[in-house]
């Protein structure tokens, strides 16, 4: 019955980060990617169904949005590219240098997860001193690896894997000074998550492409890293242990969390991606005699007014109502919030392709799917929690098989096809 539980909730973390990361190909960049990691860490606390986390479920929320959108600034288009050739030794760097940003991504953002919730009054994570530290580490590894070694992944794209690679180091340095067990062990599992689900999205992604079927197979790729990134989150949660906490929120220390969530995060989005240009040219590709500069006005609007809408909403219902020093936050209000979140990113996602106007997005679609699946187990899985502890020895043998997996895909992506699109070189 235990593992049963625990299989249903790593499906239903799989899906809720699956389906933002998804949509996030439409968006991109840190912000995007911050906006899918803060619905993933209250997507855990909905599923975890404990009180006392409730409390600081935004603070959980933000601590993902922030580790996972810092892996953001990392390039990964050329790196993606290596895995679309036909020399084994380009195409498995391809794959193993996804495995790598994939990782990163993880890693960072199941660490600050992981903190946060360990975080307690007799034991708090110095947060001031964790980011000073991991900001050294970034600069001082970029600096290293960069500047004077010259480890390139990705020329001539930008390197910033490597400042990213700093900050993971700084920010394990830091749990292990500080005997922060269960979110190392958090932050291992996301991060093995994410980088095989990257790798091995791109391998569905290169055989989709094979196959010759007409669908959005990078949005596959994206899908990947989100649901194995997801399920690798949620499973160092739920196999760990956590002390109880406080059930009550500190009322002002809800105000920044909501803020940043609701309304900076969704507004720097719309900001960087509802531009006038590219929502012309999306209009006009599937219907050129279409008033395409009046329905981008209206397009742009109505998404800045779902922002305003849903920032107000959320410091009125979260933050003003509670006039009282202490605020309980019950289940009821967070899985709320977390499908009004996630509601307004897949409306987003279906305004900037013009997917309402046309089926030619038919993954758009699928995404509503995966919300009202979401809306049907949310409420019914709840997990079941035990402490595996650190197992450096099983761990190291899960990195290598999950190499070797890496050469097997290689091979097969290789004998099946002849250079793809977009296909490139890192060794001659």
């Amino acid at each position: 019955m235990n593992n049963r539980q625990l299989l249903y909730a790593l499906l239903v973390a799989g899906m809720s980060l699956g389906t933002a990361w998804a949509i996030r190909g439409q968006f991109g960049h840190e912000q995007g990617a911050a906006w899918a990691g803060g619905i993933d860490g209250l997507s855990i606390v909905l599923i975890a169904k404990r009180k006392d986390w409730y409390a600081k479920a935004f603070q959980l929320a933000l601590a993902s949005a922030a580790g996972w959108g810092v892996g953001g600034i990392i390039s990964y288009g050329k790196v993606v590219g290596f895995a679309r050739g036909l020399e084994f030794g380009n195409v498995y760097y391809g794959f193993l240098m996804l495995g790598i940003i994939g990782g990163l991504f993880g890693l960072i953002g199941g660490g600050l997860f992981g903190l946060t919730l360990a975080s307690s009054r007799e034991k708090p994570v110095r947060w001031s001193q964790l980011i000073t530290e991991m900001t050294a580490g970034a600069i001082l590894f970029y600096y290293l690896l960069i500047e004077q070694l010259g480890w390139l992944m990705t020329p001539p794209r930008s390197e910033a894997w490597a400042a990213c690679l700093g900050m993971a180091v700084a920010l394990f340095w830091y749990m292990i000074r500080h005997k922060q067990h269960s979110a190392i062990r958090l932050s291992i599992f996301a991060g093995l998550g994410g980088g095989f689900g990257f790798a091995f999205g791109n391998f569905l992604q290169v055989m989709g492409n094979v196959s010759g079927i007409h669908f959005n197979f990078w949005n596959v790729m994206e899908y990947s890293i989100g649901f194995f990134g997801g399920v690798g989150m949620a499973y160092g949660t739920f196999t760990s242990e956590w002390e109880t906490t406080d059930a009550q929120a500190s009322r002002s220390g809800l105000l920044a969390p909501i803020v940043i969530l609701t309304l900076i995060i969704p507004f720097i989005v719309w900001d960087q991606s509802f531009k006038t240009e590219r929502l012309v040219e999306t209009i006009r590709s599937f219907d050129p005699l279409a008033d395409a500069a009046g329905i981008t006005t209206y397009i742009q609007w109505i998404a800045l007014l779902l922002v305003l809408s849903f920032a107000a909403y959320g410091v009125f219902k979260y933050y003003i109502r509670s006039n009282a020093p202490l605020s309980e936050l019950r289940y009821e209000g967070i899985q709320l919030f977390f499908f009004l979140n996630l509601g307004l990113y897949t409306i987003y996602s279906i305004l900037i392709t013009c997917a309402f106007m046309s089926l030619y997005r038919i993954e758009q679609y699928l995404y509503i799917l995966n919300v009202a699946i979401l809306g049907f187990l949310v409420k019914k899985t709840q997990a079941s929690f035990s402490d595996r502890g650190l197992n450096l020895s099983r761990w190291a043998i899960n990195f290598a098989f999950i190499i070797a997996i890496f050469a097997i895909l290689t091979a097969v992506a290789i004998s099946t096809h002849g250079e793809l699109n977009g296909a490139n070189r890192r060794f001659e």
